[in-house]
């Protein structure tokens, strides 16, 4: 890629083009994202993930302009039209719309007016006109009557239509109706009269009217639905007279017996070709930033989701509740394979109530069960209530799980390849089961759209979504690193440097040889080479390893350094892990020459003190208050607990124990500004809120946190 792209690059970003040019040679090589922010901090100044993957996106726009520069210089030589100036402009393009804005006379085009007044031979007069050239214009127009041009006016209307398009090719004239736009475009739209019953839930934007810059993505996303849907029309556009008196401004120079005829012809340009094409560029432009706010805010709630507390390894009984076909019992080990399951109606229409109390105290106490996770689907709220009214005893922690995409994995493959032998909702009621014990690696066997912590999610760029959700997965997964001899091959998948050929040899590795025993068997694995080892072992954990740095986050690459301190401190890595006395002694600038630089050395003291340790937070136990099982058990100033279950740019859903989540609006978050919920609450997070307004016709509960 040129030079010229790297400044430009590095002042965007705000990095140095030192910092760029290491992350551009790490990636070259085959370096992840979450591989570059770990182990690579001396080269890239300390990066983090965000800006890392934001250098990736910045080189590969980059690398695209230089092949579509490749394709429009190829096309316009192909014509004998590419001077050396135009050539110089294109190659010095460093923008998209700029370059397209240069290459647009010459782009290849369905024939249009000015192209068939052009065959008629009116190009001269339309020279004539453009230039404002004093003329006896009719007598002009009168030379170019013939076959195909029978009248003066016809001649005229001719030449007006290949200045029209002249102008509206016009690079210049392009730039100062983009600039217009982008300053003072207003974002309007109206309710189809004939739909307007229909279109009820649109009711906001029935007569509705925005300047562009300010209109938030969900805003664009709910107007671009309603209009794809049929009941909305949407519009874009500027003052009109303003934009058509710059065009004039720019193009007519003196008055004469042309200027009615170029005024007209600029005036057509803009209504008729400028006027819908920079429509056409601001709708895809704002759809894609509406896009990628969209795609941050389900991003980031994939990413808490993700992180979410686990209770890990623990003997679980999970329920997948319901009604006609009653609730779906498994009981799972603490690895999270499945023992035994069964089926209990303790709901209408069977009512099997002392029934399912006395089968359920019986598979607790058999199973020595230490935790039970209730679906919080259909049935779910009522589960809970007859579950924690249960004396079992031992006092198993009782949690309501999101169930949310649970469905999903007990129709996929994946789950028909564990359990052939068992129906989908069984299949439900192990997801959510292990998703109490470890949210991340049950999770990433689910399509993260079917997860149901975004909005819009089907109205996005689903290419787009799909790269950015993949991302997040990468990063929790590595983040928190996985147990080598336990991961599934969905979870090995998500690690640096592995992918689903290598994670499927690694299962089947474990499966033939027996559990790894170091990280350096790793490279016995078929098809696992040097690369892929460097990228994932620093990611993977063995525990109870023979070399104590396995079960840690260290990298094989700096056992040298750990093993050098341990040396000097006579002692050996597994007692530098476990006395702290010892770990003081270390005097870190001694190992700088050791091939280690501070940052990664700062990090493996840090990682000495706790080696493996999870990041995430512990679980919390909850309950939803007593007595509130619908909407119309709410009354406003009821204070309520409850758990975040969606953030959005305009504010927080919260599941009170209700079946409709309730809207906390971002003003209703903090006793302060904020511009982002996200400042406020984070998913799942515990919360007390206030209830502000009911309206049960629509299902919509308003909620305060602020007043709680």
């Amino acid at each position: 890629m040129k030079n010229q792209y790297y400044g430009l690059i590095a002042e965007n970003l705000s990095i140095s083009e030192k910092q760029l040019l290491s992350v551009a040679r790490l990636l070259e090589e085959g370096g992840t994202i979450p591989f570059i922010a770990r182990y690579r901090k001396e080269a890239t100044g300390n990066l983090d993930e965000v800006k890392l993957a934001a250098i990736r996106e910045k080189l590969a726009y980059f690398r695209d302009l230089e092949k579509r520069k490749e394709t429009v210089l190829k096309t316009i030589d192909e014509q004998g039209k590419l001077s050396p100036a135009l050539k110089e402009q294109i190659e010095k393009c460093t923008d998209q719309h700029q370059l397209e804005d240069l290459y647009l006379p010459y782009k290849p085009k369905r024939k249009t007016r000015a192209i068939a007044a052009l065959e008629k031979g009116l190009g001269p007069l339309a020279d004539i006109i453009y230039l404002q050239a004093t003329v006896n214009l009719d007598a002009k127009a009168g030379e170019f009557l013939g076959e195909t041009v029978k009248t003066t006016e016809e001649a005229l209307q001719g030449a007006r239509d290949i200045i029209a398009e002249r102008v509206s090719e016009d690079a210049g004239a392009r730039t100062a109706i983009r600039n217009l736009f982008s300053r003072e475009a207003l974002l309007t739209s109206a309710v189809i009269k004939s739909k307007a019953e229909e279109a009820a839930k649109y009711r906001d934007y029935f007569n509705f009217s925005e300047p562009l810059k300010q209109c938030p993505s969900h805003r664009v996303l709910a107007i671009r639905r309603g209009e794809k849907e049929g009941f909305l029309s949407m519009d874009i556009a500027v003052e009109a007279d303003k934009a058509i008196s710059r065009l004039k401004k720019m193009f007519v120079r003196s008055a004469n017996a042309c200027t009615p005829h170029l005024e007209a012809a600029v005036e057509d340009a803009y209504k008729r070709l400028l006027k819908p094409s920079i429509e056409t560029e601001f709708r895809l432009l704002h759809k894609n930033k509406a896009d990628e706010e969209a795609i941050a805010v389900f991003s980031e709630n994939l990413r808490q989701l993700l992180l979410a507390a686990p209770l890990g390894p623990r003997r679980i009984l999970a329920i997948d509740p319901g009604y006609r076909t009653g609730c779906k019992v498994v009981l799972l080990d603490e690895q999270g394979s499945l023992l035994e399951n069964t089926t209990v109606f303790p709901h209408p229409p069977q009512n099997e109530r002392e029934r399912t109390i006395k089968q359920l105290k019986d598979l607790v106490s058999r199973h020595r069960t230490e935790a039970i996770a209730i679906g919080n689907g259909t049935a779910g709220k009522e589960t809970e209530k007859l579950v924690r009214s249960i004396d079992f005893g031992t006092n198993p922690r009782i949690f309501l799980v999101n169930e949310s995409g649970a469905s999903i994995y007990s129709a996929s493959e994946a789950a028909r390849e564990e359990f052939p032998d068992k129906d989908v909702t069984v299949r439900g009621a192990v997801s959510i089961g292990r998703r109490l014990m470890d949210p991340l690696s049950e999770l990433v066997k689910i399509d993260p759209k079917s997860i149901g912590v975004g909005q819009y999610q089907h109205d996005v760029n689903q290419t787009r979504l799909k790269e950015s959700l993949d991302t997040v997965v990468e990063s929790c997964v590595n983040l928190v690193g996985v147990d080598l001899n336990t991961a599934t091959k969905h979870l090995l998948n998500y690690v640096s440097g592995l992918g689903p050929k290598l994670a499927a040899n690694i299962v089947q590795y474990r499966q033939q040889k027996g559990a790894f025993t170091s990280r350096k068997e790793l490279l016995k694995v078929p098809l696992l080479g040097d690369k892929a080892f460097e990228q994932c072992a620093g990611f993977l954990r063995i525990l109870n390893a023979a070399h104590p740095l396995d079960e840690s986050a260290v990298h094989p690459e700096s056992y040298p350094v750990v093993e050098k301190m341990a040396a000097d401190l006579g002692c050996t890595v597994a007692e530098l892990i476990t006395k702290k006395e010892l770990r003081k002694k270390i005097e870190l600038r001694k190992y700088l020459k050791e091939g280690a630089g501070e940052l990664t050395l700062k990090d493996i003291l840090k990682e000495l003190e706790k080696p493996g340790r999870d990041p995430r937070e512990e679980l919390q136990d909850f309950s939803f208050a007593e007595g509130i099982d619908s909407i119309e058990d709410l009354r406003p100033g009821m204070v309520l607990p409850g758990v975040v279950t969606n953030i959005t740019k305009f504010g927080a859903f919260v599941d009170i124990g209700i079946k409709q989540d309730g809207l906390v609006h971002i003003s209703h978050l903090a006793n302060r500004f904020i511009k982002d919920p996200a400042e406020a609450v984070k998913l799942q997070q515990i919360v007390r809120v206030k209830v502000l307004e009911i309206d049960q016709a629509r299902s919509r509960v308003q909620l305060s946190i602020k007043e709680a």
